[in-house]
């Protein structure tokens, strides 16, 4: 059975966000409300160059590493 398939009816509600009356499965946003943060928070993805991992001077090479 999935969420969508829960056959409870819509909670009504007044929407935290602008105080309208809003029906919805959960408690949050109106759907105006909704789209209007998806415009406004909606981040362009970009690429992040991470460093190179370096160990700690205090992290000591495994022993069975170093056996030759």
């Amino acid at each position: 059975m999935a969420l969508d398939d829960a056959g409870t009816d819509p909670l009504e509600f007044d929407c935290p966000r602008c105080g309208h009356a809003a029906a919805a499965d959960f408690y949050g946003p109106c759907p105006g409300c909704r789209r209007d943060l998806r415009n406004s928070m909606a981040g362009q993805a970009r690429d992040v160059d991470a460093a190179a991992y370096e160990p700690k001077m205090n992290v000591t090479p495994n022993a069975v590493a170093l056996k030759e």
